[in-house]
Parts: C-alpha cells; sequence; structure tokens
C-alpha cells in the first residue's frame, strides 16, 4: 500500500517562505459561496486515512457535526486513484474533504467587512460550554497551519467533549469591526440554515471573547477549528494526515454527512 506521502503537503520546496495569514488571504479571495441556495465555491481541507477505516471514519465525522464540534455537515469522500485538484489519492487510501472555516473569511471579505484572521488554538470546553482559549498561534506569525501544529502535539480531547461535554477542542480566532456587526450577524444566521455549524461564540465590541483580546473597535467571533473530526480520528487511533488549506471546491461536489 502506497504511503500517505508528503505531496498531499502541495510544498514547493523552491518558494520562499509564507505566513499562513498570507495563505488566508490569497485562497479567501476565491470564495464564491452562497449559504442561501449552497452554491459556489469554499475553502476545504483534504485528510488522508487508510481505506479500511473508513467506515469507523464516518461515524466520527457525523458524531462530531452532531456534536456542533465541525464546521459543516459537507463532505466529500475520495478513494484510491481519485483526484482533487490535481492530486491524487493513493491507493489503499481514502481522502476526506471538508469545509474549512477560511470560507467565512472570504464571504466577509466579498461583503467588505473588515475582518481580521488572528489565529488558531486550543479552547476549553467545560459541560458543553467554551470557556477559554488555553493556547493560540497567530496566523502572522507562522508559516505551518496552527491547528495542524496543535494536533501532532496530542494535546485536544475530542472524544471526551463529544461523550462527556467537557475536554479541549481545536478552534480559531477572527475580530470583525464593530459597524459591520448587524451584517455579520445576517451572515451566520444564513449559514447555520445551510448547514454551517462552526460558530462558538461572538463577542461584544471592545470586549475580550474567551480570554482573547480585541483591538478597539472590533469584536470577536470564536469558531471550531475545522480539523477537529481529523483530531478526534487520531484520538482514536486512526492514522491520518491533514492538509488545511488545500483549495477550493464546488459545493454541489459535496454531500451531507448525515446522508452516510
Amino acid at each position: 500500500m502506497e504511503p500517505m506521502n508528503r505531496d498531499l503537503q502541495g510544498e514547493d520546496w523552491g518558494s520562499p517562505l509564507r505566513f499562513i495569514i498570507n495563505r488566508i488571504e490569497d485562497v479567501a479571495m476565491e470564495v464564491t459561496y452562497n449559504p442561501v441556495d449552497n452554491t459556489g465555491k469554499i475553502i476545504f481541507n483534504l485528510s488522508l486515512i487508510p481505506r479500511g477505516d473508513l467506515e469507523e471514519a464516518i461515524s466520527i465525522f457525523r458524531n462530531s457535526y452532531r456534536a456542533g464540534l465541525s464546521v459543516s455537515d459537507r463532505i466529500r469522500i475520495l478513494l484510491g486513484g481519485e483526484q482533487v485538484n490535481g492530486f491524487t489519492i493513493p491507493e489503499g487510501y481514502a481522502g476526506i474533504c471538508t469545509m474549512c472555516t477560511i470560507t467565512l473569511d472570504g464571504l466577509l471579505l466579498k461583503k467588505g467587512v473588515p475582518i481580521r484572521p488572528v489565529g488558531g488554538g486550543l479552547v476549553e470546553i467545560d459541560d458543553r460550554v467554551p470557556r477559554r482559549f488555553t493556547h493560540m498561534i497567530l496566523y502572522e506569525s507562522t508559516t505551518v497551519d496552527p491547528l495542524e501544529v496543535l494536533v501532532a502535539q496530542d494535546l485536544t480531547s475530542i472524544l471526551r467533549v463529544m461523550k462527556e461535554g467537557s475536554g479541549t477542542i481545536l478552534g480559531n480566532f477572527r475580530e470583525c469591526h464593530m459597524e459591520a456587526e448587524s451584517l455579520i450577524i445576517g451572515l451566520l444566521d444564513s449559514l447555520s440554515e445551510g448547514g454551517f455549524t462552526g460558530i462558538l461564540e461572538v463577542g461584544a465590541p471592545n470586549v475580550p471573547l474567551l480570554g482573547v483580546s480585541v483591538s478597539p473597535q472590533y469584536f470577536g467571533i470564536a469558531m471550531v477549528g475545522g480539523t477537529n473530526p481529523m483530531a478526534a480520528l487520531k484520538e482514536e487511533g486512526i492514522p491520518v494526515v491533514t492538509k488545511s488549506l488545500k483549495g477550493v471546491m464546488d459545493v454541489g461536489e459535496m454531500d451531507s454527512i448525515r446522508d452516510y
């Protein structure tokens, strides 16, 4: 069986280093998603798992969505030999495409909303209520996706949160200008109707959110990390390799996890 190799990372080893914030800005401009009629392009994450673990992985993904720990119910499954954005799934493996939270940033930028993706980190959950960020890696300070780093450190307890309601999950943080508050609330409402479930909490202007300070005249938005289901797979002992911000795809190519 062909190994899950570094080709998934899509690195150009001759290119200069780029901070994650620059990658976010580039790919966010490709978003054309319309949450009202569920059409257009979204940003996706791609994960590879052994083909034999696919059935169990689907069950974990479904439970993650039901627990509100995934960004969306949208998912696309590819088998060995199939391609997505020029990448071929190795034989013996399955590829799982899920919606990335940066899709929200793309939607807001297209509407002219001032938004600042801040970073990704770990969120402490107590009795199913988010309490605070315990760790944070800033997008402007790293060339590697923060959530990929944290998953590799085995710092999450996604399965425990799903079963008991308490533990540590992956989350990310962005801030928006207070003048756009009503527009953003309306957009979040339309997203929820389209199966987008990734909002943890929306803060008040000039007030810290989950322990993270915001800039003057801005308010914070905390979201679940798009790689929470992948972290849950890893906790379950399923080998998984994940690449966040892998590219864009038409949301029509994805199905609801509830249909599996």
